[in-house]
């Protein structure tokens, strides 16, 4: 008996122990990124015998039968998809933010409104060389703040694209370690305590993919998982100790496509889609103040050059360029002289030089109001900033739908300090108490020596 009583002390005294531990670890991860709670499984240890029939079952303590992560599967793939979407609104608001800023500091409209001012003003007196200069000078300004705007647009560009490359190494250099996390699943014994470690990472590094791109994950009996970027219909990243290489290809306007292996891929979350969505709205733009910079061209050439200079002689192209990097002053028109606001003269007529018939400045006025330019930019810019503030209140959404996810697993599979001290308290009676029957047995079986 004393021998029994001995046995189920010391397991119950390992038990505590081993529970003990358990609390331990998780006190000191409280505060570890994708630390699960883990918490020690206790079973009844039972074995045949004792006396009467060997039907009898003589209970002999108590086992650690696992080491359990409190994790909720549901709860962790709902974390991964409302941050997914919460990244991807993220990275687009970002970008967008960058495109507005680039457009409104290189003060392109202001500067289309005052060409247009020094067009009226020289109305007033054709003839006024220095208001011929101001209006070269004006549209001087305006073709330098639309090279400034490309430039800058061009820049933000750039950093979109920059930054999604990364985003691309970073899902290859993940993918790789879940690969390898996935084998070493396969060779960890059930319910170890390093396989639960394992599979702490392997769900950290699900959540890390997830902020990339959306992915669908099937897994396996042994917690090794198979991932799809890009969704459930999406390609194979991940499967088994495989991992397949994402790569990013940017189009000549801007844009970029993504692919795993040879698959095309269609992301809907994380910020990979979000710089995606960013730079097809900067080629958007782009096209609109390219289209804008070409028409100011042509009409302005298609006006100058159809009436007489200052000098009498023929109208000349006074800009030059199709875009927006591209637009300047044409190296025709050296002065203010060379603005044609008279129209030119019949056939039976000859020039004049210094007229003040301002019949084809009135003409170039008129083209560019019917193609509204100020107006055009004006457009463009409330594109964008309108796109920004609904992409923001997007993004308010989204951010609180996924905070939201992550507080109910953090209440799931998170470390309580308070509920872990109570623990602490709880498991270490148990091993005193344990260790007080281990105390009987010896003096039991001391007393049973001692009998003469």
């Amino acid at each position: 008996m004393s021998s029994d009583l001995l046995s189920i002390g010391r397991s119950g005294a390992k038990a505590a122990r081993i529970a003990l531990d358990v609390t331990a670890q998780n006190i000191a991860n409280a505060s570890t990124d994708g630390y699960v709670r883990r918490s020690a499984s206790l079973a009844e240890l039972a074995s045949t015998g004792y006396h009467g029939t060997v039907r009898d079952v003589s209970l002999s303590g108590v086992r650690v039968s696992q080491i359990v992560r409190n994790a909720d599967a549901f709860r962790q793939a709902e974390v991964r998809r409302t941050g997914s979407d919460s990244a991807r609104a993220d990275a687009e608001v970002q970008g967008l933010g960058n495109i507005e800023a680039a457009l409104e500091q290189s003060n392109l409209y202001p500067s289309i409104t005052d060409f247009e001012s020094t067009l009226q003003k020289l109305h007033e007196d054709p003839t006024d060389t220095s208001l011929r200069a101001s209006v070269l000078e004006a549209a001087r300004a305006m073709t330098g703040t639309f090279q400034i705007a490309a430039q800058q647009l061009d820049a933000v560009g750039n950093g979109l694209q920059f930054t999604a490359n990364q985003g691309v190494t970073e899902v290859n250099r993940l993918s790789a370690e879940l690969a390898r996390t996935n084998l070493r699943l396969s060779r960890a014994a059930d319910a170890s305590s390093d396989q639960t470690t394992l599979l702490d990472q392997r769900d950290q590094l699900l959540q890390q993919i997830s902020g990339y791109g959306d992915i669908a994950t099937t897994f396996a009996t042994d917690g090794s998982v198979e991932v799809r970027l890009g969704g459930s219909g999406g390609s194979l990243l991940v499967t088994g100790g495989t991992a397949n290489p994402l790569s990013a290809t940017t189009a000549s306007n801007g844009t970029m496509s993504f692919a795993v292996g040879t698959s095309t891929l269609a992301l809907s979350g994380g910020s990979l889609a979000g710089q995606s969505l960013a730079l097809t709205k900067l080629a958007q733009i782009h096209d609109d103040l390219d289209q804008l910079a070409k028409d100011i061209v042509t009409t302005v050439n298609t006006a100058n050059t159809a009436g007489i200079d200052l000098d009498g002689n023929p109208g000349v192209a006074l800009l030059s360029g199709n875009s927006a990097a591209s637009i300047a002053i044409a190296s025709t028109a050296t002065s203010g002289r060379k603005i044609a606001t008279a129209p030119v003269p019949t056939a039976s007529a000859t020039p004049v030089a210094g007229s003040r018939d301002t019949t084809n400045l009135d003409n170039l006025r008129s083209a560019l109001l019917a193609n509204d330019p100020a107006g055009r930019m004006d457009g463009i810019l409330f594109d964008i900033s309108a796109t920004v503030a609904g992409r923001t209140t997007t993004r308010g959404a989204l951010k609180t739908i996924s905070d939201s996810a992550k507080t109910a697993l953090s209440a799931q599979s998170g470390v309580d300090l308070d509920t872990e001290a109570v623990n602490l308290v709880r498991y270490q009676q148990a091993f005193q108490a344990s260790g007080r029957v281990m105390q009987v047995a010896t003096t039991l079986f001391d007393t049973l020596l001692n009998i003469r």
